[in-house]
């Protein structure tokens, strides 16, 4: 009897296999027929990526193992210019001012981003017009935000600053902000962080509003005041917003060249260079183009170190 009922089953289980098997085989074929007509699709994205992506970023690659200045007949010089670029004192100071300009932007305008966007949860409809106004700071580009920004800091009495410092009876403490290289780079780091904050503002409020009401409504019902709320439940349910609008503007901070161009040119004293406005001054300036290639692979191994623990994040997630 064991035997006779142990029959149905196995064949039941050999007819599973078998269709799984045809399945997986008849899956095969159409991923094999599909698949020409896939590449037809996207050859033309393939095409535009290899132009404006992959051969610019080989040949500076190249381009940073040779000696090149201005019409002089190149010379291959292999890690020679990475070699002169941690050699120099400029490029070294340049680096740290990359990082404090990074990490303080960033800073700054996501820490403002989160604290409004939990504000903003506790009237959603109440603060609409309010956070459009500020997301579209967002969309201004550098170059006219730097131009309002030297308005702002114009050392003579028509700077919105120094007029507001003198009217609240401060006269003493006006100052020539961008001329000064103590106060160039963070005057630099807030004009930054204003444009920065839009952003973090909308994913942390997104995140925030995919909390379940019930979480809200119950923290409610046991009496917890809003700071309480913000801080025990908003702040760590956020997270994948905060994450987010990090990555985001940490790349904006490194990438970072109009503003700086527009406000102090890098100085004074070169004191608010960063790794790309060294790049450009070395390359279009100076016309050493090999010495401000290796200038940019160097800022492309900073943006990889930092994308790398996002994408594998995003990876481990997908999983």
């Amino acid at each position: 009897m064991a035997n006779t009922s142990a029959s149905p089953m196995r064949e039941a289980a050999g007819v599973m296999q078998g269709t799984a098997l045809a399945a997986g085989i008849k899956g095969r074929r159409r991923l094999l027929r599909d698949t020409p007509a896939a590449l037809i699709l996207i050859a033309p994205v393939i095409v535009l990526f290899a132009i404006a992506v992959i051969y610019p970023l080989a040949e500076t690659i190249r381009l940073s193992f040779w000696d090149i200045q201005g019409l002089r007949k190149p010379t291959f010089i292999g890690f020679g210019n990475y070699a002169r670029l941690f050699a120099d004192a400029a490029f070294r100071n340049t680096l740290l001012t990359t990082l404090i300009f990074t990490v303080g932007t960033t800073v700054i305008s996501v820490a403002i981003g989160w604290v409004l966007a939990m504000l903003c949860a506790f009237a959603p409809q109440q603060t609409l017009p309010f956070r459009v106004m500020i997301f579209a700071a967002f969309g201004i580009s550098e170059a006219v935000s730097g131009y309002m920004w030297i308005g702002i800091y114009r050392p003579d009495a028509g700077g919105l600053l120094n007029s507001l410092i003198q009217l609240l009876g401060f006269p003493g403490f006006a100052h020539a902000w961008l001329g000064d290289a103590n106060t160039a780079l963070w005057a630099l780091i807030i004009a930054a962080s204003w444009s920065g904050v839009g952003l973090p503002l909308m994913l942390i409020f997104a995140a925030i509003q995919a909390i379940p009401k019930s979480v809200l409504e119950a923290a409610y019902m046991d009496g917890a005041k809003p700071v309480s709320t913000m801080r025990h439940i908003m702040m760590p349910l956020s997270m994948p917003g905060v994450r987010v609008a990090v990555f985001i503007n940490l790349l904006s901070a490194l990438r970072a060249f109009d503003i700086i161009y527009i406000l102090t040119g890098g100085g004074p004293v070169r004191s608010t260079e960063t790794v790309g406005y060294f790049m450009y001054r070395e390359s279009m300036t100076q016309f050493k183009l090999g010495y401000g290639a290796a200038a940019t692979v160097i800022l492309l191994l900073a943006v990889l170190i930092v994308s790398i623990p996002a994408i594998i994040q995003r990876t481990a997630g997908a999983k």
